[in-house]
Parts: structure tokens; sequence; C-alpha cells
């Protein structure tokens, strides 16, 4: 999309997780291009334990309403259990913050839960994306190595997508209906729905793009042994 290539600086400083997207399609050829680099993502024994499920067109618009109305009547099939309230501080508190500016920065008062559900649903209809990415992994014992692998490979895409102007939201709460996903794309049992990524070009002018989720200190994560 844009004539400069940046650079890897540039990139990853860039990157972030876009909630609000144009209806234009990325063309085929970038895409194959985006999904070519992914597949260098490293990977335990050279694996390369994933299966990406992108879905695009009217196979979107079915997923979207199924998952709408799962969300609506709260029919959730998790393949992996999730807690965020199981999290020791301050990550915890990380992820509070990052839910208090989002809903700020939509205007969204901290009482108004017809606006918190309507901002939620945002999620199953993909925040306008025309494609969503359903991240799939093998079931390989406790399945941590595998998704770790699936993790590296999912940055990978995400900041190919950045360095051609484009933009990717992880989203875990697609997993919350794994079971209806893999019967709506034909999906055998035996691989797990890790997350899915909603892609494309991010609308700017949406108000959600108007906040960046901040980084703790290098010295908050990293501790050296010399």
């Amino acid at each position: 999309m844009s004539s400069r290539e940046p650079s890897f600086h540039e990139v990853v400083k860039n990157r972030h997780s876009a909630r609000a997207f144009l209806p234009s399609p990325i063309p085929n050829d970038v895409l194959y291009d985006i999904l070519h680099e992914a597949q260098c993502a490293p990977s335990n024994c050279n694996t390369q334990p994933w299966s990406l499920h992108i879905v695009a067109g009217e196979k979107l618009n079915e997923l979207s309403h199924a998952l709408t109305t799962d969300l609506k009547v709260g029919s959730y099939c998790l393949d992996f259990t999730f807690d965020k309230e199981a999290y020791p501080n301050p990550f915890r508190q990380r992820a509070s913050e990052q839910g208090r500016s989002y809903y700020q920065a939509l205007g969204v008062a901290r009482g108004d839960n017809l606006s918190r559900s309507e901002v939620v649903e945002r999620n199953v209809k993909f925040f306008g994306a025309p494609h969503v990415a359903l991240l799939f992994i093998p079931a390989v014992g406790d399945n941590v190595r595998v998704a770790s692998d699936a993790g590296m490979y999912a940055q990978t895409f995400l900041l190919s997508l950045e360095a051609r102007g484009y933009a990717g939201v992880p989203q875990a709460v697609l997993s919350y209906f794994a079971q209806t996903v893999r019967r709506i794309l034909n999906i055998p049992e035996n691989f797990k729905l890790l997350y899915g990524i909603s892609f494309g070009i991010p609308d700017k002018n949406h108000p959600s793009l108007s906040y960046r989720e901040g980084r703790v200190f290098v010295e908050d994560s990293v501790i050296w042994h010399r």
C-alpha cells in the first residue's frame, strides 16, 4: 500500500491491534506474499504445527452470524481454558487498563451496559474486517510447545501485514466458539482453535484507533544474569 518500504524498526514499533477496518479486501497476490513470509516463522524441530483457515466473503458473513447467535445466548465452547482474572498482578492490572482505555476511546461509560454489549459484539463481526484468519494447532501433549510455535507464526503474519500498510488484531474471544467454527469450516476435532486474527485495511478515522496499548519498561520484563 505504501511506495516506501519501511524499516524493520518501523514495522515493529508501528504494529498495533487495529479494531476497525475498511471493507476492501487485500488482493490475493499480496495476501499470498504475506502468508509466504509468515511461513518463515521458527518452530520446534521445524514441525510448523499450524493450520490457518482464512475466511472471507459469504462464508465470513455466515460465520459472523453464527458466532453472534452464540454470543447472545452465551453458548461457549473453548478448546483451551482462559481466565483473565486468574492472572496475578501486575499482568491483570495491564489487562484492566487496556480495557479501560479502549472503552474510553469509544466514549462508552463504565455503567453503560447496552453500549458495552454492542462493543463486545464487534468482536464476532470481526471489527468490519474483510478477512479473518483462524489459527488451529494439532493436539500434542499439553499443547504448550505447539502453541508457542503458532504464536511465532502469528507474530510474523502480523508484522508482514504491518510492513505493507495493513493491520490485524489477535482475538482470543473467537476461540470461545471453537466448536461452531469447526462445524462451519468443517475442521477435524483433533485441531484446536488457539485464536483468530481479523485483518485488512485499518479504518484510521475510527475512534478505536485513537489510542495505543502501552508497553512496560524493559527493566520490568527482563532480568539480567551476569
